[in-house]
C-alpha cells in the first residue's frame, strides 16, 4: 500500500485564502463587466389623441369713434356672429359702450367663446358665443373687509406706518384726520403710537377701493386722540372723538403745504428789514414761489389788493368775529374777490414775496376781534358735535372698537 505524506497544515491555509481570493476576483469582474439593463420605452397610445385646445384672451380699450362694428371687424368676428350679437341684444345693452371700456374676447383654440366689456371695477356686460348668443348684465359680488394695523414711532411716522402694512392712502387719511391737533412733521416725537381700524371694498379677490377709516387712535406725548367715523344726520359722513366733538376745527392752522416755519408769533420781533422792534402779529410759512394758499376757514373775501410791508394780501371775514390775512402773495386766484364767499381748503393766492419779504413765504394771521392771536396756539373752534339724538348710537361705536383695541392689544401680550 502505497503512503502518502501529510500536507502541512499551513499550506492548506494558503492554498484556500487563494481559492477565495479567485473566486472574488471573477465575481467582481463579472459584475464590473455586466451588459448595462436595456431601458424599455413605452410609446403612449394617448400622443395619437387630440391634446385639449388652449383658453387665451386678448384685450382691447375702446377708442372714441370705434363702434362695436368697427371692432368685430378688426378682430375679425364672423359676420354670422355678429349679426346674432347684435340680434339677440333685445335690450339695446350694447348702445352703452364708451371709450376707455375694455373689452376681454375670450378663445378656445381658435373659436370664439365669450367677450366681456368691462364697464368698472363691479359692472360688465358678457356676451357668451355659442349656439345660443346670450347678452347680460354683470354685477359683480362686492366683500368689504376691516383690516386693523397698530404700531410705534422710531423714525417717521409715514415710514413706521407702512412697515406695519398700512396703506399710502390711509397713513394720508390718518394725518389728516388728527392734523387738526397734531402736526405730523413738528409735533410727532419716537415712541409715539397709532392704531387704527380701516375697511376696503373687494371683488374677486381684487380691491376695487382705497379704503376708508372707521376708527383711529393715536398716542402723542402722552396726549390721546381718538377719531371715531360716523355718519352724522346733518354733516354726512365725519369724524369725532370719544365726547362726540367734531375732530375737524372750523379753521385750518396752516393753510398751505409748507417746509417749515421761518418766523413764529413774536411781539418783540427785530424786523430783519427795518432792523428795529416791530411786532410779528402772524406766523410766516417757508414754501415755495405759487404754492397754493387755502382759505383756512369759511367766509367772505373782505380784502384783495396791495397792502404797503404786507404786498400782495388778501382778508377773509368768517364767523365769529374772527378774520384771517393772507400776505406777502405772488398773485391771487381769478375768484378771489371782495364779497366772494370761499370755503374751508379753497385755493384764494399763491406764495411769492412782495412786499417786505427776504424771501418767498406767507405771512398769515389770525384775528378775533381787534386782537392778533397766535393761529399755532389759539383754541380752534370746532365743527359741530353729534347730535343729542344720535349720542347713544355714537358712544355704542366707539365702545365697541375700544374693545377690539384692547382684544387685539392683549392678544399682543400673550
Amino acid at each position: 500500500m502505497i503512503g502518502f505524506k501529510k500536507t502541512p497544515a499551513k499550506l492548506v491555509i494558503i492554498i484556500f485564502l487563494i481559492s477565495v481570493f479567485a473566486v472574488l476576483l471573477i465575481y467582481v469582474d463579472s459584475t464590473l463587466n455586466e451588459p448595462e439593463s436595456i431601458e424599455e420605452i413605452i410609446i403612449s397610445k394617448n400622443l395619437t389623441e387630440k391634446l385639449p385646445d388652449f383658453k387665451n384672451k386678448e384685450i382691447h380699450t375702446v377708442q372714441n369713434g370705434e363702434s362695436l362694428s368697427i371692432i368685430f371687424e378688426e378682430r375679425n368676428i364672423p359676420l354670422n356672429t355678429a349679426y346674432k350679437i347684435f340680434n339677440f341684444d333685445k335690450n339695446n345693452i350694447l348702445s352703452s359702450i364708451k371709450p376707455n371700456d375694455i373689452m376681454e374676447f375670450n378663445y378656445i383654440g381658435e373659436e370664439l367663446d365669450s367677450i366681456e366689456i368691462i364697464k368698472d371695477e363691479i359692472n360688465s356686460i358678457v356676451i357668451r358665443v355659442s349656439e345660443v348668443v346670450t347678452v347680460e348684465k354683470i354685477e359683480k359680488e362686492i366683500q368689504n373687509i376691516s383690516s386693523f394695523k397698530q404700531g410705534e414711532i422710531s423714525t417717521s411716522f409715514y415710514k413706521n406706518a407702512l412697515d406695519v402694512g398700512i396703506p399710502d392712502s390711509i397713513i394720508m387719511d390718518f394725518a389728516y384726520i388728527f392734523g387738526w391737533d397734531v402736526d405730523f412733521i413738528f409735533d410727532v416725537r419716537k415712541g409715539d403710537k397709532f392704531s387704527v381700524i380701516f375697511e376696503a371694498d373687494y371683488s374677486q379677490g381684487e380691491k376695487i377701493s382705497s379704503g376708508d377709516i372707521i376708527f383711529a387712535e393715536f398716542i402723542n406725548k402722552n396726549s390721546k386722540y381718538i377719531a371715531q367715523r360716523f355718519y352724522d344726520e346733518d354733516q354726512g359722513k365725519q369724524y369725532f372723538n370719544q365726547n362726540g366733538d367734531n375732530v375737524k376745527k372750523a379753521f385750518l392752522r396752516a393753510p398751505l403745504d409748507f417746509a417749515y416755519i421761518s418766523s413764529h408769533f413774536n411781539p418783540n420781533r427785530m424786523h430783519p428789514i427795518l432792523h428795529k422792534i416791530k411786532a410779528h402779529n402772524g406766523v410766516d410759512y417757508a414754501a415755495k414761489r405759487n404754492t397754493p394758499v387755502m382759505a383756512s376757514g369759511d367766509g367772505v373775501i373782505s380784502y384783495v389788493g396791495y397792502k404797503s410791508g404786507y404786498g400782495r394780501t388778501v382778508e377773509v371775514k368768517h364767523g365769529g368775529n374772527i378774520k384771517t390775512l393772507y400776505a406777502h402773495l405772488e398773485r391771487f386766484n381769478s375768484k378771489t374777490k371782495v364779497g366772494n364767499k370761499v370755503k374751508q381748503g379753497e385755493i384764494i393766492a399763491y406764495v411769492g414775496d412782495s412786499g417786505q419779504a427776504t424771501g418767498t413765504h406767507l405771512h398769515f394771521e389770525f384775528w378775533q376781534g381787534k386782537t392778533r392771536t397766535d393761529p399755532v396756539k389759539v383754541e380752534l373752534p370746532s365743527a359741530k358735535s353729534v347730535t343729542p339724538s344720535q349720542m347713544k348710537e355714537f358712544k355704542n361705536l366707539v365702545n365697541l372698537n375700544l374693545e377690539k383695541l384692547n382684544k387685539y392689544n392683549l392678544k399682543q401680550d400673550e
